[in-house]
């Protein structure tokens, strides 16, 4: 490698940290204001549930490509919060399902357009060419990133 493209990738980690870290800022409301936030597991999940629909625990731990235990683990606090409920399974009395609640689907559809109207501010000065090869680059480096961490034949989530 040259050093021209070590400046590259030093520079391209560093913003990739400040992203992740100004992110997390904004997710949690700034300094002193308060955002309509979800924590991100959360929002993954009922994401994840919207599309799905009523799902067991080990589908919807593979679908997102982690595991179990963290399903479980995340998935309480939803559940205790009316955002997520445990249904019957149809083929298996015993078994149940996670369901997207009512109100877990306002709650999603509520932060879902506060995180689309931050997204238009940040961009709003952007010309319209930029802001779909931002999509497209990032979804790309996403992509990237999700095979890198995923064992072989675990789905992409």
């Amino acid at each position: 490698m040259t050093s021209t493209e070590d400046a590259l990738y030093d520079h391209l980690q560093h913003q990739v940290a400040l992203f992740a870290r100004r992110a997390e800022q904004t997710r949690m409301g700034g300094v002193g204001r308060q955002r309509n936030s979800m924590d991100r597991a959360a929002y993954l999940l009922l994401n994840r549930l919207e599309l799905e629909g009523p799902v067991g625990v080990k589908a919807l731990a593979e679908s997102m490509g982690i595991d179990s235990s963290t399903v479980t683990r995340q998935v309480a606090p939803l559940v205790e919060g009316g955002l997520v409920d445990r249904v019957p399974n149809p083929e298996d009395g015993r078994a149940v399902l996670l369901d997207l609640s009512q109100e877990g689907r306002r709650r999603l559809s509520e932060v879902r357009e506060s995180r689309r109207e931050l997204m238009r501010l940040l961009v709003s000065d952007w010309p319209r060419d930029d802001q779909a090869e931002f999509d497209r680059l990032l979804t790309r480096f996403n992509e990237a990133l999700s095979s890198y961490h995923r064992p072989t034949g675990m789905p992409e989530s």
